[in-house]
């Protein structure tokens, strides 16, 4: 399976797990509910689907590494207690909360949530040891007399022996308490989870033309040398921060994330021109319908991997001008249901201004309740605060003028909103035509539009708002594929009677 397959194969068991029948019992009995193992290469993402299905799910999250824990910190420590027997006193060896339990009801107490996910990374590292003890944790829950809160659900992740020689092989008893969700490292599924994340449009034009190095681990004279899904990433992140900041970025920095040289001396040749293209190619020019003759047809007479590379450019500048429009239309949605909330609020004798604040203020607190309990993710520590901020304006114009005052900004509001999407349609079409003019109807416009079909935050524009262009080449290219399955069929046939 890929990283996204497993994300839908662990929400859905979550799901399942704290489903409920009508008098409040769990369909599925703690004790018959199996601990869950994601068994993939590092830096595949298992981390990252977890704070996503938390946030998703609006429950905790609680992460340990379990090579840091010994037997002591798992279970508690031993502490001598009285207890009675026929009448006797004796003394009787117990244990102090698990420090991992103990995590568990002070995220509870702290957050406010009841359910969650426990995630224990790394399970197939820990000491011998310890092992006796996770074996009882995984089929009873237990550790040293004390038991997981009903409401939580165990995940836990471990690294093959081919990735890590530190790992112990789990027997059959174990395997046998456990869901078992092996990952593959897939560059396809990743790079949805690359568009939603902002990944910079150079790492996902690079690996789309060369996607054998989206993942490799190579062994030279006795060392580990990697280029992994979170290497990615986090240059990704390095390298968008290096640009806000005017700092060049060259192979040193490369090379921290991307250890394999070959790859990373390739990237950075590759970012280079990918910086060049940026600065020849005026982006802004093309979406807004005013490119010159010359930039056409340089783009004309491009190489495929410069082409391909100002398509990635193209796409990022819809993507991130897309990215806004979206947020600012789910925040649009927001406020008119607070206000819808303000005016029967008002007819209660609250003001609008007092009810706006309220609700600016609650955004603040559920945003510190997510950050307790492990579930906030970026895209909703961003709404939360916009909201709030947009919230407390609104309040303000209705300590001027009342809920009319509030409504009108809103409204006005509105009307930017509108005439933000009529642009960004245009720019759409735009990005059709210039394609068109210098490329014809070739495979750039193929690839053009399942791009777009592929980044959710695009799919959705069109789908919202519409893009005349994308729909004539859309129906294009399933008619092209279409043709293809038919032809496939008919080779097959021939085959076959042959």
């Amino acid at each position: 399976m890929n990283i996204k397959q497993v994300k839908e194969q662990i929400l859905n068991t979550v799901r399942a797990y704290l489903a409920k029948d009508e008098n409040g019992r769990y369909l599925i009995p703690g004790r018959k509910q199996r601990p869950m193992l994601i068994m993939g290469p590092p830096g595949i993402g298992k981390t990252e689907i977890m704070s996503q299905i938390a946030s998703e799910l609006d429950i905790g999250l609680l992460s340990y590494s379990m090579t840091h824990h010994t037997r002591q910190s798992a279970i508690g420590l031993p502490m001598i207690c009285q207890s009675e027997y026929k009448g006797e006193s004796f003394n009787v060896t117990q244990y102090t909360m698990s420090e991992i339990l103990a995590s568990v009801y002070d995220l509870m107490k702290n957050s406010g949530v009841e359910n969650g996910i426990l995630f224990l990374d790394e399970i197939n590292c820990i000491s011998e040891t310890l092992m006796p003890v996770m074996l009882q944790f995984l089929q009873y829950k237990v550790f040293g007399g004390h038991t997981l809160p009903e409401g939580w659900v165990i995940v836990t992740a471990g690294n093959p022996p081919e990735y890590n020689s530190s790992v112990r092989e789990l027997d059959v008893a174990t395997c046998d308490r456990l869901k078992i969700l092996s990952i593959e490292p897939d560059f396809e599924a990743w790079k949805e989870f690359a568009y939603t994340g902002g990944v910079h449009s150079a790492v996902i034009t690079y690996l789309e033309i060369k996607p054998a190095n989206f993942y490799r681990i190579e062994s030279t004279a006795g060392e580990k040398h990697y280029v992994t899904a979170r290497g990615w990433d986090d240059l990704s992140r390095m390298i968008n921060v290096y640009e806000h900041l005017g700092i060049e970025v060259d192979n040193a920095l490369v090379k921290q994330y991307i250890t394999i040289d070959k790859v990373a001396e390739d990237f950075t040749l590759y970012y280079d021109l990918y910086k060049k293209y940026r600065n020849d190619y005026h982006i802004g020019e093309i979406l807004s319908g005013t490119a010159g003759e010359d930039i056409v047809q340089r783009a004309k007479n491009a190489s495929f991997d410069e082409r391909y590379s100002l398509l990635g450019l193209i796409l990022n500048s819809l993507r991130e001008k897309t990215c806004r429009i979206l947020d600012k239309s789910r925040l649009i949605i927001e406020l008119k249901n607070a206000l819808s909330t303000a005016s029967q609020q008002e007819s209660e004798g609250v003001s609008a201004a007092d009810s706006l604040e309220q609700q600016a203020q609650s955004c603040r607190d559920k945003r510190e309740q997510l950050a307790l309990s492990g579930g906030l993710s970026e895209f909703d520590d961003k709404m939360l605060l916009n909201k709030a901020a947009a919230l407390d304006e609104l309040s303000r114009n209705a300590s001027a003028g009342g809920y009319e005052g509030a409504k009108d900004a809103y409204l006005s509001k509105v009307d930017q909103l509108k005439k933000q999407i009529a642009a960004v349609k245009d720019n759409y079409s735009n990005a059709f035509v210039f394609c068109e003019n210098a490329f014809g109807e070739g495979r750039e416009i193929l690839i053009l539009v399942t791009e777009l079909a592929a980044d959710p935050s695009c799919a959705k524009f069109i789908s919202d708002y519409g893009c005349e262009e994308y729909y004539k080449y859309d129906k294009k290219l399933m008619f092209y594929e279409h043709r293809l399955k038919v032809i496939d069929e008919i080779q097959s046939l021939s085959e076959n009677e042959q």
